[in-house]
Order: structure tokens, then C-alpha cells, then sequence
């Protein structure tokens, strides 16, 4: 049920973190994998596929990407994992100009409207049994201090993915998102975000012990893409740990959750 023999992939950011990680495990499945990344030395690295330097929030690229994934192709794209993304300006609301609220928007939501806009028709012509996975963040389902624009943009990947969903169900295409907790990549490195003596705390919020690996979110878009998810659309995966089933909760050195803030000391200093 996860072989992909003969079924072609598109993964945005693919060189590094969750991308590169849903990139690998499509390829060890048998796919035809895409990647479309920004970053040179990360295009280079990638040897499991075809590596397409590209920059999602220039429209010019992302029409000379989607020539390119025709092309390899014969104009059918079966998979398309869009996972673009970055907190960018992570400051009180207040603080932000209107430029880089844009900036956050064009990047988290814009660009991924813009990707899936551009590889639709592929995607159609792959029809029906095609995919959509979008990921975004656990943030889009609670509140963030700092990362306000951000969460506002994730939340908008959300509702795009229902209402998409509905529109593509007719011709049998699939379109979901994956809602990742903090996972240890080098965008969000789990070093940098807690520091060394709060390590140890993070059983107190996380319910099963640990912060994500980009596998953990892999998995989860190989289930999404198969015919194991055949009947699933329009729907979130919260690849979280438990951390939003918890949410306001605390588990104290005994074992036992209470209903109490996390505080400085005490908790994560995040």
C-alpha cells in the first residue's frame, strides 16, 4: 500500500528538514521525486531525484518550475507535497511593519497558493487518485506569542486545504495538510529553542517525551499520498506529539497533569 512505483513527486523546500526528509522516504518507495529548492548546495546534495533550484515566492520560477515538472513528466504530477515555510520576524505584532507582515504571508501562504495554482493542471491529468499535502503547523490551531502573522498564515493553509478539498473531490483529488510540532531541523533547531537546562523538561509538555524528527512528518505524508488514505480529505494530521491534545496542561515530576501555566523555571523557556 506505500509502494509509489511509477508515481511522480514534487516536495517545496526539499533539501533540508521535513522537505528533505518526505523527499527521501517517497524516493525509497519507488516515486519519481522532484524537489524544488532555493539553496544550491542543497539542489546539489540531493541525489535521490531531480533537484530544481527554485525560489516559490517568485512567480517566474514557480511557472519555470511547474514547465520543468511537465516536462519529466508527461504533464502529470501525481504528488504534490508543498512545504515552504519560515516564522520570519518573529517579534511582537506591534513591532512588525506591514512589509514583513507581507513578507510572512507571501512566504507561508501566497507561495504555497501560487505552487499548487501553477501544478494544478499536472495534478488534474494525474486524476483521480492524485494528492495534495500541505504542511503547516500546529501554530495554526493555537495561539503563539511573537509569531502572530505566522500563525494567521498557517491557519490560512488550513482553510484553503478544506475548501480546496472540496472543489477537487469530484475529479477523485485528495488535498490535506500535516500540522508539525516544534521539529528538530535546521530551521528550528531543538537546541536553539530550548535551552540546555530546560531539556529536561520536556516531558512536561510534550506528552510523548520529545520534540518531532522530520521522519515522524515523512510518515505521515506517506499515508496521506497512499491508498490507505483513500477516503481521507480536507483534514489535518497533528504530527504533534500530543502537545494540542495537552494544551494549558502541565505533567509535574510525579507523573500527573495539572492545569497549570508553564513557567519560567519550571517549564520550556520558549
Amino acid at each position: 500500500m506505500l509502494d509509489f512505483t511509477g508515481k511522480s513527486v514534487l516536495v517545496t523546500g526539499g533539501g533540508a528538514g521535513i522537505g528533505r526528509a518526505c523527499a527521501e522516504a517517497f524516493a525509497k518507495q519507488g516515486a519519481q521525486v522532484f524537489i524544488a529548492e532555493v539553496d544550491p548546495e542543497r539542489c546539489a546534495s540531493f541525489t535521490e531525484g531531480k533537484a530544481i533550484q527554485c525560489d516559490v515566492t517568485q512567480p517566474q520560477q514557480v511557472e519555470a518550475l511547474a514547465r520543468s515538472i511537465s516536462e519529466d513528466t508527461d504533464s502529470k504530477l501525481d504528488i504534490l507535497v508543498n512545504n515552504v515555510g519560515h516564522f520570519l520576524h518573529a517579534k511582537p505584532f506591534s513591532k512588525l511593519t506591514l512589509n514583513e507582515m507581507q513578507e510572512i504571508v507571501g512566504l507561508n501562504l501566497i507561495s504555497l497558493m501560487n505552487v499548487t495554482s501553477n501544478l494544478l493542471p499536472l495534478i488534474k491529468a494525474a486524476a483521480p487518485g492524485s494528492s495534495i499535502i500541505n504542511i503547516t503547523s500546529i501554530e495554526a490551531y493555537r495561539g503563539i506569542p511573537n509569531c502572530s502573522v505566522y500563525a494567521a498564515a498557517k491557519w490560512g493553509i488550513t482553510g484553503f486545504t478544506k475548501s480546496l478539498a472540496l472543489e477537487l473531490a469530484p475529479l477523485g483529488i485528495r488535498v490535506n495538510d500535516i500540522a508539525p510540532e516544534t521539529t528538530d531541523t535546521p530551521q528550528t533547531p531543538v537546541s536553539y529553542m530550548v535551552p540546555a537546562e530546560n531539556q529536561a523538561h520536556v516531558k512536561q509538555w510534550v506528552p510523548l517525551g520529545r520534540f518531532g524528527k522530520p521522519d515522524d512528518c515523512a510518515g505521515a505524508a506517506l499515508y496521506l499520498a497512499s491508498p490507505l488514505a483513500s477516503w481521507v480529505t480536507g483534514t489535518s494530521i497533528n504530527v504533534d506529539g500530543g502537545s494540542l491534545a495537552a494544551a494549558g496542561w502541565i505533567r509535574d515530576v510525579n507523573g500527573t497533569w495539572t492545569n497549570m501555566p508553564i513557567v519560567t523555571g519550571n517549564g520550556l523557556n520558549l
